[in-house]
């Protein structure tokens, strides 16, 4: 193992430094368009699920790093307020499927727009962070 340099730990902290500006900067792009920053989460996991079939409920839990049961709570809380529906999966009654409802849908679109735009204008500074990590 190499030992670590000065520029090693000026690297971490810009990562992280970006990491977090990003978050910030992305709760309160949620937050303006009247979502929580766990909603926008959400919304996320749930459209940009790669499987084959809508998501279930474990999927995303696992997407958002959650317990089962606090991914109900959100889930809840998310289709008290129109953003998400639930569906019984046709094949295994006992799996339920989600799905964005149309204002969740709209949602979502707006604020990936905004960050993908973000991670564009990003993108030049921290692509060098990647250089030589791989040797």
């Amino acid at each position: 193992m190499r030992r670590l340099t000065d520029s090693d730990y000026r690297r971490l902290l810009v990562f992280r430094d970006g990491l977090r500006r990003f978050l910030r900067w992305s709760e309160d792009q949620a937050a303006a368009v009247g979502l929580t920053p766990a909603q926008h989460q959400l919304l996320l996991a749930i459209r940009g699920h790669a499987g084959a079939t809508a998501p279930s409920v474990g999927d995303v839990a696992g997407h958002l790093l959650l317990r089962h049961h606090s991914a109900v709570e959100l889930i809840d809380r998310a289709e008290d307020v129109g953003l998400v529906s639930r569906t019984q999966d046709p094949v295994d009654q006992r799996i339920v499927r989600l799905g964005l409802t149309r204002l969740g849908a709209q949602r979502l679109e707006e604020l990936s727009e905004l960050h993908l735009d973000e991670l564009r204008r990003l993108a030049p500074g921290l692509r060098p962070l990647w250089a030589d990590l791989d040797t």
